[in-house]
């Protein structure tokens, strides 16, 4: 299919759901689609004029409760370059102050004629309460510790792009496993397509319960270096975290922080990931970050191809929808009670 056109009700192979609450629910298909799709728009990026009328006319609000740069700012040019209009919201300065819920914002936004609502919050499960209760496309943007997925989308995309292939690749992702939204989305999509996959960390950050999710647990990173093809770097959580799970940020950093001596222990033609914000010297060195090994920019570059690609399929999704295809199954997992504006 070529996503380009503006014939944006054509069926898309592997695809009919309205909203993208997570990653966990998807088939190995369902995520092709997604990457393929993609790698159609990736084109567009490159072309004089970068906008196309796939989604002219379609409203997409950014319904952001927690900070962001990347991801808010690339699925706003997402949208625009799909010729949608696009609102962002930001809490504060909102009614949420007033004691607004999130769902009442949501559906007296949607009373403005919106189509898609993309939507970061600190409540697991903040998505899914909306798309029960909206008739708009959500997708989910990172809700709490739960899921980021089209954060992992952009990961794998990167992968694919330059090892090739994702069945068969040795991913190590290294960092604050626990309380990583990023990771988890990952380890559904790595696993689903047939990669391997290792979580490094301190026993603090790395609960040896991850293993029921399919992937190995290592507390010594020096060891799985030469074994991965691919090193994902996250960040410690620090804003979800009472106090710090291990002694020192420096301890953190000199056993499990990604230098240039570290690198030199690992397997040839490796690559080193990270999903931003980067902590330059303490997961990982300046001259890492921005070496030839690095795949960070890529990242970026790439979110913005999934990022249109995921507003294109759930819009055509709701299409069918509406003419009675099939429906998007209920997402498992969220909250019963509707969360307030601010985290719950």
């Amino acid at each position: 299919m070529a996503p380009a056109s503006a014939a944006d009700d054509r069926p898309t192979v592997g695809w009919t759901r309205k909203h993208l609450l997570g990653l966990r629910e998807l088939s190995a298909a369902e995520l092709l689609a997604i990457l393929d799709t993609a790698k159609g728009f990736a084109e567009i990026s490159t072309r004089s004029i970068r906008k196309v009328p796939t989604l002219r006319g379609r409203v997409v609000v950014n319904l952001f409760y927690e900070s962001s740069t990347r991801t808010r700012l690339s699925f706003s040019l997402a949208a625009q370059r799909l010729s949608a209009d696009v609102l962002d919201f930001q809490k504060d300065g909102s009614s949420t102050a007033k004691g607004e819920t999130l769902v009442d914002t949501a559906r007296n936004i949607e009373a403005m004629g919106v189509d898609v609502f993309v939507v970061r919050h600190g409540a697991p499960g903040a998505a899914a309460v909306l798309a029960r209760h909206l008739q708009a496309s959500v997708v989910n943007a990172g809700d709490g510790a739960h899921e980021h997925p089209t954060q992992a989308l952009l990961d794998v995309y990167t992968i694919r792009e330059r090892l090739g292939r994702i069945e068969g690749v040795h991913v190590a992702i290294v960092g604050d496993i626990g309380h990583s939204r990023v990771a988890r989305s990952n380890i559904w999509a790595l696993t689903k397509l047939g990669a391997k996959v290792t979580v490094v960390g301190p026993p603090t950050l790395v609960p040896a319960r991850f293993r029921d999710l399919g992937v190995d647990v290592c507390h010594d990173l020096d060891r799985v270096l030469p074994e991965v093809d691919v090193l994902n770097m996250l960040r410690i959580q620090r804003e979800r975290q009472s106090h710090l799970n291990f002694p020192s940020i420096e301890e953190y950093s000199r056993l499990f922080g990604m230098t240039s001596r570290r690198l030199e222990r690992a397997k040839p033609g490796v690559v080193v990931m990270h999903p931003g914000p980067l902590n330059r010297g303490v997961e990982i060195s300046p001259e890492v970050a921005d070496g030839p090994c690095s795949v960070i920019l890529d990242q970026v570059a790439a979110g913005l191809a999934v990022r249109m690609a995921v507003l294109f399929l759930v819009s055509t999704g709701a299409a069918r929808e509406q003419q009675g295809g099939a429906r998007d199954p209920e997402a498992a997992g969220g909250p019963a009670q509707a969360p307030r504006g601010g985290a719950a």
